[in-house]
């Protein structure tokens, strides 16, 4: 008898739906990727060489393909403002969900899919947050969790882009929910991981500039920021999020402890390869956040596929999506403000901070 394959679909075949398809398509052996859907007509084309030769079948309409017979989940890819409508729909339909990152760029509808998800509780539904899936972040929060660095206290890390001139990221900046919300949304989620699902933010503050793409101020967006995350405890974030590298993608973090530190990809590289030459040694280091965390994105796919079929715990709760959207919204109204913004103990908006 052949083995059980997960029959899972994927909605939105962009830049990061294509390779989530051919991730379930080609690297994901467990899995059985049946459908797809976008309603753009260039990315119907790619599919129709890339996916349906393999008897993958294309739909236009997503609504339709929550439809298909034998479908028992969908990854979600698409533009992040239909992110938690078609998390819901497919909630509804008894789907199995694989959301991308952010489920809304609004806390309360992010919110509305962590409803949604607890009626179904047979379900597995969870928010792609890559980094929680690569090797070296998962060895850092092992070593840590052992107790090697003492009790972690400062977070430090970065997810910085290589420029991009064409002006993909001023578009984007229309409907990305801000820099800290795209960006920084993944050191959000870390630093959580890092210091406790449950912990609870006292305050946030940041500030940024728009030193290359002065277009981003019409969408209230900058393209380089910092912002500081006080948790209830005694622990601090620090975040910065870039738009403008010259070398390419440099995403690194630090997590200090009170007797040692752990920092990862600190000086980064695309292989163990050295190029010599008269000015000196250097290494190439990865073009985008893909050549960084492609592994990353297949472990994620063949975990969720496990966890679907085999019926374990998913690695993360779906609440701390709703938590890390909560922190970044927060960073990104500090941004546009310039005012320090405070939380009880409860997570409730208050005035000044708690003694």
């Amino acid at each position: 008898m052949a083995p059980r394959k997960l029959k899972i679909a994927c909605a939105g075949l962009g830049r990061m739906g294509k390779r989530h398809a051919l991730h379930f398509l080609n690297r994901t052996p467990r899995a059985e990727l049946v459908a797809a859907s976008t309603p753009d007509d260039e990315e119907i084309q790619w599919a129709k060489q890339h996916l349906e030769p393999y008897g993958v079948r294309l739909y236009k309409d997503y609504d339709e393909m929550l439809k298909q017979e034998g479908l028992q989940a969908v990854v979600i890819a698409s533009v992040t403002t239909v992110h938690a409508e078609q998390a819901i729909k497919a909630i509804e339909a008894n789907l199995h969900v694989l959301c991308e990152k952010p489920l809304s760029t609004s806390v309360e509808i992010s919110q509305s899919v962590v409803d949604a998800a607890q009626k179904k509780p047979n379900l597995k539904v969870m928010c792609g947050f890559s980094r929680r899936f690569d090797d070296s972040y998962r060895d850092a929060f092992n070593k840590m969790d052992s107790g090697l660095i003492g009790r972690p206290s400062i977070f430090r890390s970065q997810t910085c882009d290589m420029l991009d001139p064409s002006g993909f990221f001023v578009a984007y900046a229309e409907f990305s929910g801000g820099i800290f919300v795209d960006c920084s949304i993944h050191d959000i989620d870390l630093a959580l991981w890092f210091f406790g699902q449950d912990s609870r933010v006292k305050s946030v503050v940041s500030s940024g500039i728009t030193a290359v793409q002065p277009e981003l101020r019409k969408h209230k967006d900058m393209d380089n920021a910092v912002g500081i995350v006080e948790f209830y405890g005694g622990q601090l974030a620090y975040l910065f999020c870039s738009r403008m590298m010259a070398a390419g993608q440099d995403d690194a973090t630090e997590i200090i402890g009170t007797s040692g530190k752990l920092t990862v990809n600190a000086q980064p590289q695309i292989n163990l390869v050295n190029i010599y030459e008269p000015t000196g040694i250097r290494r190439e280091i990865p073009p985008n956040y893909y050549g960084r965390f492609e592994q990353a994105f297949v472990n994620e796919a063949n975990e969720f596929t496990a966890a679907c079929l085999d019926d374990l715990k998913l690695p993360m709760k779906l609440t701390g999506a709703v938590q890390a959207v909560k922190i970044g919204c927060a960073l990104q109204e500090s941004l546009n403000s310039g005012k320090k913004i405070y939380f009880d103990e409860v997570g409730r908006r208050t005035e000044k901070a708690s003694l």
